[in-house]
């Protein structure tokens, strides 16, 4: 467009571009292969990314430990020792002393005696706990207080809760620690429970003594009267007939009559058991097999009930009249018949055995008889002493044995030392056991900081938005032309909508003119590599029509579309930008332009080209077509041949067209413009764009029959997924390369033209 406000048609110029693109794409694909530790960065890039989700769970789980630990009362322990040795009271002699062993199980019993109920309440009377604050009467929900049972038992719980007895591993030490809020009364209850207990242990084996020795005089006193009786009666038999000494030689009858009595005992047993047998079959003849360990009537009864066991399976398969019913009917009773033989046969040879030892015991008791008259007066005389010399010796022997036990005894009484030694009392002690505030916080940090980090990856793996460009890669299969930092928006004081969007207004437009007014910012250094990107992704020349869109709303696409423009013009080329957002337009509103006449009013016929394109005094070389009064027809106007032939026409005039687009995903007119230019560029916002809808926008234009050149991934924070180098280092170097102060930007030679191409 010259001076006079005609457009002036361009000279063509054919440059050829290297493509870069799939070299690079190699490379990185070859460094992330030979990454050894790439896992490892991405996971620390997502601890930095999710850093005040693991900072503010650690913060809250610290907090928290920290109030409960400085609101707690304090508690705490006091601890007495004992030495439990094994009991004495079993020593025979002096030797045993030295062979005392303690085993496991006593000291597990002293233990339990120490946590018994009696020496607790033994304990708590003495102490008067039931007095205490801490363990004062509270009548419990559903209990009556006034109970003294309920009472007790209540005391008995709460005393047990504070107690903790322990054998010491390895050694007879048992410790026992008593916890209270009071140091004091912790060490005086566990000095008196292990006062009560050794008083328990002392009175224990005191009456245990006194009883065994009562119990030994009584029977002394009986054995010993026994002893002068038994004695008294064998005097007196000998005087009363007249036995001085009994030789031998008078034996020689006594030792056949013992024979004989012998043979008679052996017959008597053996009739017994005889008798014992008959009447048992006579009794139950069914058990005459088991009894007689008849094999012939055992084998029989087998065959007996294994046969009527098939009849009765047969029974209830087949009819009564079935032949092998019948056969089997016969077989039992045939067999039955034979088992009654057999049993009878039996039954009669064990009465005939029993008669026979019957008339032999007859005959050895008439033998007895006989020999008992030749013995006569000898025998009873012999036998009657006998039996009173042997009482008096085992009463003598009894007396003897318990004399020497009772003597022992009181010998050794001395001997017998206590068992149970205090080593260590209870002292006050002066630190509480509970809480342990600094070690509370510390779990605490260390738990919140776990529960965080799990946190923090469980929002990353339930993330689905977009984070850096090896992800817009991936999904779309084309390169990220350009990383965008974040330009964050200063937070308002002000609560009421109506200023916040006033403010956020304010902030967009100084975004969408960052080109400009930040010339050396690394921000405006990214949509310069945006720039360099595009005039070398297409082959042989620069693309010349781009159209800027985005697959969701307030992607950032406006103002990607405007810097993009800025930083071409800045080349030296003409730019015109072109505001296809006829639905909600933005280009004119950045640039303080007036939209009343522009794309639609053109693609209507209401105005000429001349008329709607306007000049951008900020930037020389860059003109701004705006989108023009809202039209009911967006789409339409768009896809009409009028839109192709303007398209056509500005191509002839300009260096560069950059159209900006409404959403990809929310209306058609995105793709209806993608098929009138020569390459798209879809802008991604860093966390906030989703996977599925970038994907979506591809597959949409690629149906058109669109061109993407490539992504910008938008509102980058330079402090994550590994963009330190790019926000700090090159961001340093450009700034004291460019930052000349003279606000232009224009990295030019200053003859119009480029020295980065």
């Amino acid at each position: 467009m010259n001076e006079n406000g005609s457009l002036v048609p361009l000279d063509p110029i054919l440059v050829n571009r290297p493509n870069y693109r799939s070299t690079a794409a190699v490379v990185n694909l070859e460094l992330e292969r030979t990454d050894t530790y790439f896992y490892l960065r991405a996971y620390w890039h997502i601890l930095v990314k999710r850093r005040w989700t693991v900072l503010t769970v650690a913060i809250v789980l610290t907090t928290l430990a920290g109030i409960v630990s400085f609101r707690m009362q304090p508690v705490y322990e006091a601890t007495a020792r004992l030495a439990v040795e094994a009991e004495t009271s079993e020593i025979q002699s002096f030797e045993d002393l030295y062979h005392i062993t303690t085993t496991d199980a006593f000291l597990q019993t002293q233990v339990n005696i120490l946590q018994s109920d009696n020496l607790a309440w033994q304990t708590i009377e003495k102490t008067g706990l039931g007095e205490n604050a801490e363990f004062g009467s509270v009548a419990q929900p559903g209990e009556a207080g006034h109970d003294p049972n309920v009472e007790q038992n209540r005391l008995l719980r709460a005393f047990r809760g504070h107690l903790r007895v322990e054998l010491m591993h390895n050694s007879h030490m048992i410790q026992v620690t008593f916890e209270s809020t009071d140091p004091k009364l912790a060490a005086r209850v566990a000095n008196a429970l292990v006062s009560n207990y050794t008083e328990y242990s002392f009175h224990t084996k005191y009456d245990a003594t006194r009883q065994a020795s009562g119990w030994m005089e009584q029977q002394l006193d009986e054995l010993k009267a026994k002893v002068e009786k038994s004695q008294q009666a064998l005097v007196d038999y000998e005087r009363q007939n007249a036995i001085v000494n009994l030789s031998d030689k008078q034996n020689v009858v006594e030792q056949r009559l013992a024979d004989l009595s012998k043979d008679l005992t052996n017959a008597q047993t053996d009739r017994l058991q005889k008798q014992a047998l008959d009447e048992q079959v006579r009794a139950n003849e069914s058990r005459v097999a088991l009894l007689a360990q008849s094999e012939l009537l055992e084998k029989l009864e087998e065959k007996a009930a294994e046969l009527k066991t098939q009849y009765a399976d047969a029974q209830e398969q087949y009819g009564p009249n079935f032949p092998k019913l019948v056969r089997l009917h016969d077989q039992v009773i045939e067999i039955q018949s034979l088992v009654e033989k057999e049993r009878a046969r039996v039954v009669g040879r064990i009465r005939h055995d029993y008669e026979v030892a019957l008339a032999r015991e007859q005959l050895l008791g008439a033998a007895v008889a006989t020999e008992k008259l030749e013995v006569g007066k000898l025998s009873q005389l012999l036998i009657q002493h006998n039996l009173l010399q042997r009482e008096f010796e085992t009463n003598q022997q009894l007396y003897d044995k318990l004399l020497q036990r009772l003597k022992d005894a009181t010998a050794l009484a001395g001997l017998r030392a206590t068992n149970i030694h205090a080593v260590d009392r209870a002292l006050v002690p002066s630190v509480p056991v509970r809480p342990k505030k600094l070690l509370n916080l510390g779990i605490a940090l260390l738990a919140g900081t776990l529960v965080g980090i799990t946190l923090a990856f469980v929002e990353e793996g339930l993330d689905n938005s977009i984070d850096n460009a090896e992800d817009v890669e991936r999904l779309i299969g084309s390169p990220t032309l350009a990383i965008v930092p974040s330009a964050s928006l200063s937070r308002s004081s002000s609560v009421w909508p109506k200023n916040r969007r006033r403010r956020r207004m304010t902030h967009d437009g100084a975004v969408a003119l960052a080109v400009l007014n930040q010339p050396s910012s690394a921000f405006t250094e990214s949509y310069r590599a945006l720039r360099t990107a595009i005039l070398l992704s297409t082959a042989p020349r620069p693309p010349q029509a781009l159209l800027v869109t985005s697959p969701q709303p307030n992607e950032g696409k406006t103002c990607t579309t405007m810097n993009l423009a800025m930083a071409l013009a800045q080349r030296g080329g003409r730019v015109l930008i072109i505001d296809g957002d006829l639905r909600k337009p933005g280009v004119a509103r950045h640039l303080g332009l007036d939209n009343g006449v522009g794309l639609s009013s053109l693609l209507t016929g209401a105005h000429s080209v001349e008329q709607a394109l306007r000049k951008c005094e900020l930037v020389p070389n860059l003109w701004v077509l705006p989108a023009g009064p809202t039209p009911p027809n967006p789409a339409e106007l768009l896809s009409s041949p009028t839109m192709e032939e303007v398209m056509r026409g500005l191509r002839l005039h300009f260096d560069h067209l950059v159209v900006d687009s409404p959403p990809l995903l929310v209306v058609t007119d995105a793709t209806l413009l993608s098929t009138l230019v020569d390459g798209v560029i879809l802008v991604v916002e860093s966390g906030a764009t989703v996977r599925g809808a970038l994907v979506r926008a591809q597959r949409v234009l690629e149906s058109a029959g669109g061109k993407i050149l490539g992504a910008v991934l938008n509102k980058v924070d330079l402090g994550l997924d590994g963009h330190y180098y790019y926000g700090s280092r090159y961001g340093r170097y450009h700034h004291s390369y460019y930052g000349n102060g003279n606000g232009n930007g224009n990295g030019s030679n200053g003859h119009g033209k480029s020295s980065e191409l």
